[in-house]
């Protein structure tokens, strides 16, 4: 594979730095020291908005607030903490006690204590609404880094509810879930953020879909490891992607010879031939003694690219074999499209004198063969469709061409989707091949 994560843990992403969040939460508002006032003094100004603050409180936190604008060591002030906790009647006094006991975390870098006073913060209900969700989103991040994932991601849940807008956000919940090991999850729930983006119009960060991938490649989940290799394609196509696409195929379904042929067919159009084992695979499924000129190009090609040792004993057979068979079966093609449209012929007669055309690139000759083999009745219909869709790809035929994929069942429907993505690309032109 082009990509490797072998653990994914080990490349988990860090959801930001305490003191990046203090600096974003002070420039919010949302921490700082409050001076504050008994509520006789509040009601004195007859000022109904003032907060609630009970007298109690009062008493405890405002030597514990003029201690902490004198920068005291944190670590002292921390001592203070349980009293500060147990005077708190009202909203409005945990709101405070939570801006204090959040400011001595960030002081003493203390991670625990930042989480807690935030939480205090929201749990009051008077964090302003435009900083409601950048602290949600910090109590998040804070919840994570604390590898609370359940709370992480109920947190980011609600940030993203309340507004909070970041590019990660999406990715971050993935990884709550993937921090559990519960692969399948975070895999939808990335899968539904990249849909949700692309059907936005927005950008989907190429990294989502790379985590994705290696996520389910690593962890053996095939079809989500498919899912996201046309993900991939379809956002950031290059021949690397492509290879590693068809690579996953490759790994997870046990395709024979004639499914994997029609696989290999499609990293020769993308260019995504990478590696002995790709030629290889490649000559051994179309077989020179069934398809010479087509192996016969595929051993040159493999030769031309440093991929194929030319005195390896395959190699130079596969060689001799398509010299050899070339030119009759050149010859006899004509006669094989004359049995297929005679009498009593078969959908397999109509399959193979199309395979032959198909061969020799006479690609117009395949589709008539192909399309006389579906209208009998005993087709191999997803492999006829395949390659019919092959013959008008190569045709120029795209629209065509991924109708006829988008009809393929059953084992090789996943080859079709990879297939109908190349000639969807040729229509819009042509960059999923680039």
């Amino acid at each position: 594979m082009h990509f490797s994560v072998r653990n994914p843990k080990a490349r988990r992403p860090r959801p930001g730095t305490h003191f990046a969040l203090a600096l974003a939460l002070a420039a919010g508002g949302v921490l700082g020291v409050s001076a504050l006032e008994t509520p006789a003094a509040a009601q004195k100004k007859g000022d109904q908005a003032k907060p609630n603050y009970t007298k109690g409180f009062v008493e405890v936190y405002q030597p514990l607030g003029k201690r902490l604008e004198a920068q005291e060591d944190p670590t002292a002030l921390k001592a203070e903490i349980p009293a500060l906790t147990a005077a708190v009647e009202s909203d409005d006094d945990k709101f405070v006690a939570g801006q204090a006991i959040y400011t001595i975390g960030v002081r003493a870098e203390d991670a625990a204590l930042q989480r807690r006073g935030l939480n205090m913060m929201l749990e009051s209900g008077k964090i302003a609404p435009e900083n409601r969700a950048l602290s949600l989103f910090a109590s998040g991040q804070l919840a994570y880094q604390a590898e609370d994932y359940a709370q992480a991601r109920e947190r980011f849940e609600q940030a993203a509810a309340a507004g909070y807008e970041d590019a990660n956000l999406q990715g971050l919940m993935a990884e709550t879930y993937f921090a559990e090991d519960n692969y399948a999850a975070g895999l939808a729930s990335l899968k539904q953020a990249i849909e949700a983006r692309d059907q936005a119009g927005q950008p989907v960060e190429e990294n989502w879909i790379k985590r994705g991938f290696a996520i389910a490649y690593n962890n053996q989940l095939a079809d989500q490891a498919a899912d996201f290799g046309k993900l991939y394609i379809e956002h950031y196509p290059s021949p690397d992607v492509w290879g590693d696409a068809i690579a996953v195929q490759r790994s997870f379904y046990d395709y024979d010879d004639q499914s994997l042929l029609d696989l290999m067919r499609l990293a020769d159009r993308t260019d995504s031939l990478r590696s002995e084992r790709d030629y290889v695979d490649y000559i051994s499924a179309a077989d020179a003694r069934r398809l010479p000129a087509e192996v016969g190009r595929i051993v040159d090609a493999g030769l031309a690219a440093n991929m194929l040792n030319p005195s390896d004993v395959l190699v130079t057979e596969a060689k001799a074999t398509a010299a050899a068979q070339t030119g009759p079966a050149r010859a006899d093609v004509a006669q094989l499209e004359q049995d297929a449209r005679g009498s009593g012929a078969t959908a397999l007669d109509a399959a193979a004198a199309g395979d032959m055309y198909l061969n020799f690139d006479n690609t117009a000759k395949a589709i008539e063969m192909y399309e006389l083999a579906l209208t009998r009745p005993d087709v191999d219909r997803a492999r006829v469709l395949t390659r019919l869709g092959i013959a008008q790809v190569d045709q120029g035929q795209f629209a065509e061409a991924k109708a006829n994929f988008d009809k393929v069942e059953g084992p090789r429907a996943a080859i079709a989707d990879l297939w109908a993505l190349y000639a969807e690309a040729q229509l819009s032109g042509g960059t999923a091949a680039q």
